[in-house]
This record gives structure tokens, C-alpha cells and sequence, in this order.
């Protein structure tokens, strides 16, 4: 079995060829919306159906190299598939096939076909990206130009992934804000620094957007991506800490379904700044970190309902009997049932892995049965 993975790494491209990058980029976007056009007239969805309508005046208006057209119609049937509504198409990506581009393991180098003809480009890339294209012969790519006038490509690979199988162990990771991740083995990745740098941003950005001068709008395009950067760095580098412990103790990974909790958090009444800060919250980005991490390496994962699990007990599965009322204040959790006291984390986190258990190895007690009752209140 293979996981598709993208992996990105910037270009060096010389002053005299970003002309020639952006002008096709600006052609392939330009055929894009001619494209969508007739689409959305003659409401033709079919890509080959749609390929005999348009190729040959597109071709001819835009000056594209032929496959370029082609991957241009497969962007608009994608997208409209994807979306339910596209407005416009904007010159900052092409997309790539085999024909237009080609990996150059030995040099890492990259030939990517323009307008002009091919042109070869340098990658200046680490030792995580050589790691993941070494033996590989990527298919299919895009290029990409930042708002800062970079150029990225992502490679599309296909990484070989280790069957998973039952295992008699779970660890359960519950997601906050405070903290970003706390495992039931007792590992924990708080949240202050991510806070504080969000925090930093946000405040940077109302100071500067309320001047509303050209040097404000300059620094802003220079700040732009770097809260996002940051939150990328620290998610890949949690959820390899974390895939890692699976694998070393052969256990698999039980998450809580944290679908829609956005909105429901935001139907309650709260300040402006912590809307803010629960509309930033990069749980979602996490799990898809460890979710592909966790197939290359082998590691089961597993989604279970978040009801309760920071509210009962994992040692005696007791819930407090007073509706709305919770035995846990704040970091701390202690049971009025059986005197269990424990990190409110960590509690949760044995309550997510042994929901997982039950997920896992329904033929083992878990948490289910002692929750069923109560969790119908």
C-alpha cells in the first residue's frame, strides 16, 4: 500500500525567468476562466466532453503548450467538484503532469516546461525533502508563486505505508488550546508559545492595518505567513513526537471527533479575543499531520465521540450526577465519586484511549459501558 504525500520545495530562479514563470502563469489562469465560461454556459461538468469543446480555442488564445490546456481543464472540473461556486481563476499556480516537468534526482533539479519552452531550475531544498524523493519518480506537481514573489513546487510522491493491525494498546491524545496535545502516557505540548505568537501577530496586524499607509501595506505582506509557517513547524514536529511513541510501543492512536466544534463553541457568548483564539485553533491541521505520518509508519488511528471524556472519571467512569456541574476545575480533576485526583488532561486522555479500546478490541472492557448509561442523559 502507498500514501500520497505533497512535498514542497522552493526554486532558485534567476531574475531573468520570473518574467517568463508569471506570463504562464497569467496564460494558464486566462485559459482556466475561458474555460469555466464555456462550462458554466453550455453546463458541461465531463472533462473529455468539455476537452472538445474548448481545447482548440483556448490553445489558440492563450498560446499554452497543449498539455498545459489539458491540466488546465482537469483544474476546472476539479475545482468545481470541490467548490460550489468559483468566482475567478488568479495567476499564482500551474499545474503539472509528466509531460510538463521532470524530477532530476541527481542534480535536484527541476525541468518544468513554460511558455518559452523547458527551462531547468535548481531546488533548494533540506535533508527532510531529499529523504522523501529519494527513489522517486513524481507524476504530477504545481507551481506555485508566493505573495512575496517566491516560487514553490509541490511534488506529488507516493510513500510505501506499513499494514496496520489490531494491538492491544491505545494511547489517547486529547486536543486543546492551553494545551496543544496531551497524551494518555503523560506527555504534554503546551499551548503558551503558539498563544503568545498569535497573540503577537494579531496585535501587530490591528496596529499596522489602522495606519493604512503604503510602508503599513508593505509590512504586512512581509508578516503575511508567518503565524501559519510557525503553526505548521510546531504541529509537524508534535505529531512525529507523537506517531513515534505509538510506534515504539506498538500501540494505536485514539482522537476525539472534534468535527463542528467551531461552530459550537462560537454559539457561546465570549469575548472578541477568545473568538479569535478558537477560530485559530490548528487542531484539525494536527490531525492530518499524524493521520499521514501514522500510515507511512504503520499506526492505527482512531476517532471516538468527544461526549464527556473530559468529564468523567477514568478510574471509576463516574460522571458528577448534576447536570451542567463537572468534577474538573480548570488543570486539575478530582472525582467526588472514588477521591481520584489527576492532570484534567491526562484524565481525558485515558478516557479517549480507552474509547479508542473499545473502538479497537470490542471484545475488551472500555470505557462504552460504563459511559452508556449516562451519556443518554
Amino acid at each position: 500500500m502507498t500514501q500520497s504525500i505533497s512535498v514542497k520545495c522552493k526554486l532558485v530562479v534567476l531574475p531573468d525567468f520570473h518574467g517568463e514563470i508569471d506570463r504562464t502563469m497569467e496564460g494558464f489562469a486566462d485559459a482556466c476562466n475561458q474555460i469555466l465560461e464555456v462550462a458554466k454556459r453550455e453546463n458541461c461538468w465531463n472533462t473529455t466532453k468539455l476537452h472538445h469543446l474548448v481545447y482548440k480555442p483556448v490553445r489558440e488564445a492563450t498560446g499554452l503548450k497543449a498539455n498545459h490546456v489539458c491540466q488546465a481543464i482537469r483544474r476546472v472540473i476539479g475545482n468545481a467538484k470541490a467548490v460550489k461556486q468559483i468566482h475567478k481563476f488568479r495567476p499564482t499556480s500551474i499545474s503539472l503532469d509528466i509531460r510538463t516537468f521532470a524530477y532530476k534526482e541527481g542534480t535536484q533539479s527541476v525541468g518544468v516546461t513554460l511558455m518559452c519552452g523547458r527551462v531547468e531550475f535548481k531546488l533548494s531544498i533540506g535533508g527532510y525533502q531529499i529523504a522523501l524523493l529519494r527513489g522517486q519518480t513524481p507524476t504530477s506537481a504545481t507551481l506555485n508563486r508566493t505573495k512575496l514573489g517566491q516560487y514553490f513546487i509541490n511534488f506529488v510522491v507516493d510513500i510505501p505505508t506499513q499494514p496496520t493491525g489490531k494491538t492491544p494498546k491505545v494511547i489517547g491524545v486529547d486536543l486543546g488550546r492551553r494545551d496543544i496535545a496531551t497524551t494518555s502516557t503523560g506527555k504534554s505540548w503546551s499551548g503558551k508559545q503558539i498563544q503568545s505568537v498569535r497573540d503577537g501577530y494579531s496585535q501587530v496586524r490591528a496596529n499596522v492595518q489602522s495606519k493604512r499607509t503604503r510602508s503599513s501595506r508593505r509590512l504586512l505582506r512581509r508578516l503575511s505567513g508567518g503565524e501559519r509557517r510557525f503553526q505548521e513547524w510546531l504541529n509537524h514536529n508534535i505529531s512525529k513526537q507523537i506517531v513515534q511513541d505509538a510506534k515504539r510501543l506498538n500501540a494505536a492512536l485514539s482522537f476525539e471527533d472534534l468535527t463542528n466544534i467551531r461552530e459550537s463553541l462560537n454559539q457561546k457568548r465570549r469575548s472578541k479575543v477568545e473568538r479569535r483564539r478558537t477560530n485559530n485553533w490548528a487542531f484539525y491541521q494536527l490531525r492530518l499531520f499524524v493521520g499521514y505520518k501514522a500510515n507511512i509508519a504503520g499506526v492505527r488511528v482512531i476517532f471516538v465521540p468527544p461526549a464527556y471524556t473530559s468529564q468523567t472519571c477514568s478510574r471509576c467512569g463516574h460522571i458528577h450526577p448534576a447536570k451542567g456541574k463537572s468534577y474538573r476545575n480548570g488543570k486539575v480533576f478530582k472525582c467526588g465519586h472514588c477521591g481520584f485526583e489527576h492532570d484534567a488532561d491526562i484524565n481525558a486522555a485515558k478516557n479517549i484511549a480507552a474509547l479508542g479500546l473499545s473502538v479497537s478490541q470490542p471484545e475488551s472492557p472500555g470505557l462504552t459501558c460504563q459511559l452508556q448509561g449516562q451519556m443518554s442523559m
